[in-house]
């Protein structure tokens, strides 16, 4: 029965996690894309600059309001379910998640206020100043989050006294092993959700009828992002893994389906780990590829899963985990490349190509999940590397509690996933009508305007209906 509620509970806090960091992952990015209309319209005086600003707005609000109730949520089941993790990691972990949520409630939930609905009550520099700081406080509440995470993976700067975590060196807590990589990997993974959502969604308002100024510009900035910002984040990714290799060398293993140590190991393409028979079926793979890769050397060392016997994760779902998050990334690649090179040369796109936009629209939840999941499985069988189990950390609420909880989050988040899905596409949709009966394809020049001030006046009578 313990087995089951500690499983359960797993998988409960996992589905909880999963739905809530699908709106980080766009509101930490979309923040600094809204920084950059606001500016643009404040450089060039261009109207399609704030047509594209208030119709992404939107997308933001909406992002930030699911991002907080779904987290406040989740941190409900640190007394529930997890009461160990807090006994032994809250003087650490109690003080970072305190900073987070001042910073998500007081710096950016204010402004976020003046932003929305402030255009044309406060001066032009108050307006940008408020968006600065959302998009200042959206990455300030991710950093303080990344940073306990990556602790969690790479703890340092504390010292054990009776079972309990003490905190000895709050810089070495902050800047931990990880925590560099970690940050920076998340942070491109964001920008790359966000500019795929944006290209996405503006592409089927092309598909739609929309030709306005505004689409163009919201469609450009997402293709152009996406095609400078992926190469780097490979870079990021590589660095990383070297990261990870030199300190959780299991989650590696796992991640290769390594199981003896070997030097200049074969890198497996594809395959089937089986735990039992400790060997991977059906495997494709290259000589040499993964010592190449994770050491940068032919011959490099990388040890096996054989020394981590009962100290290592379940094999398979971090090994499928980084196969997706690797896969969708060079999709993105292809795709962000193509479209940039199109734009170069003439401008457009072919009509396949919006539609291939539309299919990417959310291929960085797909990405960003399966490398979450690399990360947090591959930690398995510990809650905090080399200090706190999984095991030890879990509450007494037995199985049937669990299971009927867990059913209840996975419908509702089932039913509130399909509605914010099918609400981005809704304004999407209105907005390409809007284009049309306002006749901005035909007149361009006023077609940001008119679209700027139906955006006003949908923001006034919003603030309205707040009072």
């Amino acid at each position: 029965m313990e087995a089951d509620a500690l499983m359960l509970s797993r998988i409960q806090f996992g589905a909880n996690i999963s739905f809530h960091i699908l709106f980080p992952t766009i509101t930490i990015a979309l923040g600094w894309m809204l920084l950059f209309f606001r500016l643009q319209y404040a450089r060039t005086n261009d109207m399609k600059w704030m047509a594209a600003y208030f119709f992404w707005t939107k997308v933001f609000a909406l992002g930030f309001a699911m991002g907080v109730v779904t987290g406040i949520t989740m941190s409900f089941q640190f007394g529930t379910n997890w009461p160990g993790y807090m006994e032994t990691v809250g003087n650490v972990a109690g003080p970072l998640l305190a900073y987070e949520v001042l910073t998500a409630f007081f710096l950016e939930a204010t402004m976020l206020g003046v932003m929305l609905y402030g255009f044309s009550r406060v001066p032009g520099w108050m307006h940008v100043t408020a968006t600065i700081l959302v998009a200042v406080g959206t990455l300030a509440s991710a950093f303080w989050i990344l940073v306990l995470n990556s602790w969690m993976q790479t703890p340092a700067g504390f010292e054990l006294r009776d079972g309990v975590v003490h905190a000895t060196d709050w810089w070495a807590i902050l800047f931990n092993p990880s925590m560099p990589y970690r940050i920076i990997h998340m942070l491109l993974a964001s920008a790359l959700t966000v500019s795929f959502l944006v290209a996405g969604l503006s592409a089927y308002r092309w598909l739609k009828g929309d030709r306005s100024p505004a689409m163009w510009a919201a469609l450009r900035a997402g293709i152009v992002a996406a095609a400078l910002l992926i190469p780097v984040q490979i870079f990021a990714g590589d660095q990383h893994g070297l990261n990870t290799l030199e300190h959780q060398p299991q989650k590696i293993a796992a991640m290769e389906g390594l199981w003896e140590t070997e030097k200049g190991p074969a890198m497996v393409l594809f395959g089937w780990p089986d735990e039992e028979t400790r060997s991977n079926h059906y495997a494709i793979e290259i000589p040499h590829g993964a010592g190449l890769i994770l050491t940068h050397e032919w011959d490099g060392e990388v040890r096996g899963l054989n020394e981590f016997i009962g100290d290592h994760p379940p094999v398979a779902p971090v090994f499928f985990g980084f196969r997706i998050m690797v896969g969708v990334g060079f999709l993105m690649l292809a795709v962000a490349w193509f479209g940039g090179y199109q734009l170069y040369r003439h401008g457009t796109f072919p009509l396949w190509f919006f539609r291939v936009c539309v299919g990417m629209t959310f291929s960085g939840w797909v990405a960003t999940l399966a490398g979450w999941y690399v990360t947090e499985i591959g930690r398995q069988p510990w809650l905090v590397s080399g200090v706190l189990k999984t095991a030890d950390a879990v509450g007494p609420v037995g199985a049937p509690m669990v299971a009927t909880t867990l059913a209840a989050y996975l419908i509702t988040y089932a039913v509130l996933l399909v509605a914010y899905v099918t609400t981005l596409f809704y304004l999407a949709t209105q907005a390409a009508e809007a284009s049309q009966n306002d006749g901005l394809n035909d007149a361009p020049e006023k077609g940001g305007l008119r679209m700027a001030v139906r955006g006003i006046a949908g923001l006034k009578e919003n603030s309205e209906g707040l009072k």
